[in-house]
């Protein structure tokens, strides 16, 4: 049964699914959908061209929809979609697209800590964990399972790997590839995610595969243009090897180094 509380202001045209709790307080605009299940608390607001999937909470102060923050935006028809299972804590942003993709996305089984912004044309996969204050500008990609420390500030274009860790108070104008560590200042590779990995059941088999393709990446002194030629000629084709080349070699604006 939905329930939505009388001191609530609720748009009739509003598409609100069976099962849904609206706080007092709570403003839903006309153009919005909220799946089964899910939770809006207190204060929150729900804007133009919000789309919130099934089983969600969204908790006081959050925004859902905004228009971009974005002097290019001409007031197109754009789209804030988040997936089932998400949590949005205390005043999280997440801005609508542009016409540069048409929609910004969070994935499935997401936690978004408070006060994290996602700007306009983000694209956050699933199982990603957002620490409290990490700032996503636009046209940012968080891939599958990334975890990202505290007040962490992310460039507009950055593409952040699927299976990372990153440091709190991190500052990321690269692009970080899959299953690393990143940490110091400037951000630089540190390892591998080993604890993260054995979590999501990697086998140790795994595990050393992607070790030793960073290790031929990163440690053996080439520039990465090298260690890409050198990885393709010696190292065994294999969907994890291919995963991380492809990602480096996709990269426009380059990856993180090394640290030292």
């Amino acid at each position: 049964m939905t329930m939505i509380h009388p001191l609530s202001s609720v748009h009739t045209d509003a598409c609100i699914a069976d099962g849904v709790e609206i706080g007092p307080f709570v403003t839903v605009a006309a153009d919005v959908e909220i799946g089964e299940g899910t939770r809006i608390l207190s204060n929150a607001v729900v804007m133009d061209g919000a789309r919130i999937g099934r089983n969600c909470t969204i908790f006081p102060g959050a925004v859902v929809g905004a228009i971009p923050q974005d002097l290019k935006f001409k007031g197109e028809y754009t789209l804030a979609e988040v997936g089932d299972n998400t949590i949005l804590r205390e005043c999280v942003t997440i801005n609508r697209g542009t016409v540069a993709r048409g929609r910004t996305t969070v994935g499935n089984n997401c936690l978004l800590m408070a006060y994290c912004h996602v700007a306009h044309d983000c694209c956050v996969g699933n199982n990603v964990i957002m620490s409290n204050a990490t700032q996503l500008a636009g046209e940012v990609v968080v891939d599958d399972f990334a975890i990202i420390g505290g007040g962490t500030l992310v460039h507009q274009f950055c593409h952040i790997g699927s299976h990372v860790m990153i440091q709190g108070g991190a500052l990321i104008n690269k692009d970080i590839p899959p299953y690393c560590l990143a940490a110091r200042e400037p951000i630089s590779f540190t390892g591998i995610n080993i604890v993260g990995l054995r979590r999501r059941n990697f086998t140790n088999e795994q595990i050393a595969e992607i070790q030793e393709t960073y290790r031929l990446l990163y440690m053996e002194g080439r520039n990465i243009t090298e260690a890409l030629e050198y990885m393709e000629k010696q190292s065994e084709a294999s969907l994890l090897r291919d995963e991380i080349m492809t990602f480096v070699r996709g990269s426009k604006r380059g990856v993180i180094r090394c640290g030292s």
